[in-house]
């Protein structure tokens, strides 16, 4: 398998009341164009620092993170921030969805920033909306919504650019067993289908047990990387 993303001696340290804190400890990743990995610890460990740096959401503090074979990082806060809205999804734990806008309307929201027109980004949104169920909801708010449709609609979101990394951050964590088995299905039906790398920190063994690798951290470092 090709690697899509490759991660090479990554550190990140944060400095609180003059003490450096170390959150992650040279972390080296490689993940396949197309793969589902689960990245798995406990609290603290450092999963969430680690997808963020994937996702160009926060810049490591040694180290480096190869996109598609580019380096990401020698890029300026404004090429990331066209980098993550064209070529990576993010869903989180809390949907972020914007409370005064349809369905239709949040999800077509970073395709309209992007620069596409109108029509084409409704059209889209419509068409990925339909894909995970909510064909009947496009005009519903999130505030009509229940939560597992409020997270649809974000992973409609993060798909709405045809992006080739999804990362998701306890995307089910706020939802209960049923539901989240259903967001967790949808996920991997959005990785077969369009083909996109999906890289998911979470606590539920159940959607680890759904992913092609299991990683697993402790203290910021890899202690296991094992295929399925």
């Amino acid at each position: 398998m090709t690697s899509f993303v490759t991660a090479s001696g990554l550190y990140k340290s944060f400095w609180r009341a003059g003490t450096e804190i170390e959150v992650l400890r040279n972390i080296d990743l490689e993940i396949g164009q197309g793969e589902r990995v689960a990245i798995v610890g406990p609290s603290g460990a450092g999963k969430s620092t680690l997808l963020h740096i994937l996702g160009a959401l926060d810049r490591p503090t040694l180290g480096s993170v190869q996109i598609d074979g580019v380096e990401i990082f020698e890029r300026s806060d404004k090429e990331l921030a066209k980098l993550r809205n064209s070529r990576i999804g993010f869903v989180f734990q809390f949907h972020h969805l914007l409370p005064e806008f349809t369905a239709v309307e949040n999800t077509s929201m970073p395709a309209r920033i992007a620069g596409m027109p109108a029509a084409k980004a409704t059209g889209l949104a419509q068409e990925l909306l339909e894909a995970v169920g909510l064909s009947h909801r496009f005009e519903h708010r999130p505030s009509q919504l229940s939560g597992g449709e409020q997270q649809r609609v974000a992973l409609a979101r993060a798909l709405v650019c045809k992006p080739k990394l999804l990362l998701a951050d306890e995307p089910t964590g706020n939802l209960d067993r049923t539901t989240g088995s259903q967001v967790h299905q949808l996920m991997i039906d959005m990785n077969r289908r369009f083909d996109v790398t999906l890289v998911v920190a979470t606590h539920n063994p159940e959607l680890a047990g759904h992913m092609d690798r299991v990683i697993t951290i402790e203290d910021g470092r890899i202690v296991a990387d094992e295929a399925k």
